[in-house]
């Protein structure tokens, strides 16, 4: 049984003290200060770097099946490798959407093939991501993570109280991307200092919280596991914190971006341009906040590649969304951890064991766990270079920027997938 052991050493383990792992197929066999090892054994040493769960990101678009010119599931999951990922969920705004057993399968059957560690599909909460047929809960439960129809807001009230009544029979989670069409006209940037300073239309922040308030009063009423996607403004953030004080089964995520910059940070350039948009200081603040005190469960990147023809028509013109897996955990340990806003171990719970936690995800590094692991070298300095990001996606903010922290290692289910050169 020893034969195919491998174990880590000489990691600090969650940042906190030096214990040797030991992996046995694919799964954490013993964990202690000290393992012997035979001549059978495959060492990796981790001296210098911290061990942790691996991270899961629970909103990630690989394109695939439709839009395989944008990305692919090879590159994207390779992408999330290289980021310390070893979990993506897999948005539904794909061409078949995955909104019944028989589309979802397109999209599986890809992953199945090219995938390089786990997938998890979304479900979309309406047939073609319309609003207006449910889809069929009972057939698609238990073959994805969750049901969204990210990139787009259910609009109709009763639509989402039937959903919401259909996921609770099934004990499933509705995810929401919230965005009220009808108050968006025509914005593309927040509505802020620097959209009135440069002439853009803007997106008022009412957009998403008046969306979030509907939804969670219908949680509530139904007893829905209810998740918010994306969160960017200060009014979400209170609604989210004011729901969990009550009781609400309700999460949320941010992403890197919403923490780190603010729409005084825009550049004339789509590498700012995502949805929803960078908002102003004061709603970065009341997310930092909200990281900070458990409001704000976790980071999910959003990452959402496009061609670099989309990207290229400027901010009004170009298609909204960046790329984030393979900076994410840089940025936040450059930007939040060394500049003391949060701790490592925190952000190791935003990225690693809430996801898991919330989405039931496996993995981790106790005994008897998935052996999903990330060996992390937090002292490391390096400059980002998109050109070499192995997703297709090659449009981000953090391009040429320097940064603090990288992934050393990566493994899913006892193997290596992503190794620093």
């Amino acid at each position: 049984m020893a034969n195919n052991r491998i174990i880590i050493k000489n990691g600090s383990v969650l940042g906190r003290k030096s214990e040797d792992i030991a992996i046995i197929d694919g799964r954490i066999a013993e964990r202690s200060e000290h393992i012997e090892a035979t001549a059978n054994d495959t060492i990796i040493d981790a001296k210098g770097l911290v061990v942790a769960p691996a991270f899961v990101d629970v909103h990630v678009h690989l394109r695939e099946p439709g839009f395989g010119y944008k990305e692919r599931i090879a590159t994207g999951t390779m992408a999330a490798a290289r980021g310390g990922y070893t979990t993506v969920c897999s948005m539904p705004n794909l061409n078949p959407v995955p909104d019944s057993v028989e589309n979802l399968k397109a999209q599986q059957d890809i992953i199945d093939r090219d995938a390089k560690i786990e997938v998890l599909p979304y479900a979309a909460i309406t047939i073609g991501r319309k609003g207006e047929e449910l889809v069929d809960i009972a057939s698609l439960k238990g073959k994805v993570c969750a049901f969204s129809d990210d990139g787009s807001g259910v609009q109709v009230d009763g639509m989402m109280e039937r959903a919401m009544t259909e996921a609770v029979k099934y004990d499933q989670l509705i995810a929401a991307h919230c965005e009220v069409e009808e108050l968006l006209h025509g914005g593309y940037i927040h509505d802020g200092e620097y959209a009135k300073l440069n002439g853009h239309k803007g997106i008022c922040s009412e957009s998403e919280w008046a969306q979030v308030k509907r939804d969670i009063e219908i949680a509530e009423k139904v007893g829905c596991r209810y998740h918010v996607c994306h969160i960017s403004t200060k009014e979400t953030v209170a609604l989210v914190r004011e729901a969990k004080a009550r009781g609400v089964k309700v999460t949320c995520e941010t992403g890197p971006h919403y923490l780190i910059f603010t729409d005084m940070d825009l550049e004339e350039d789509a590498r700012w341009k995502m949805n929803p948009p960078l908002r102003s200081a004061e709603d970065r603040a009341a997310l930092i906040e909200g990281i900070k005190d458990g409001t704000i469960d976790m980071i999910a990147t959003d990452h959402a590649p496009h061609s670099v023809e989309e990207k290229s028509k400027g901010l009004k013109d170009s298609a909204m969304g960046i790329v984030g897996l393979e900076t994410a955990f840089a940025a936040l340990n450059t930007h939040l951890v060394l500049k003391g806003v949060i701790s490592l171990e925190r952000l190791i719970e935003l990225m690693s064991y809430n996801p898991r936690r919330v989405f039931r995800i496996e993995g981790g590094i106790e005994v008897g766990d998935r052996a999903d692991i990330v060996l992390l070298d937090t002292e490391k300095a390096w400059r980002v270079d998109s050109e070499k990001f192995y997703s297709m996606g090659k449009i981000s903010m953090f391009d040429g920027r320097d940064m603090v922290g990288d992934i050393a290692m990566t493994i899913h289910r006892g193997e290596v997938v992503y190794k620093a050169e």
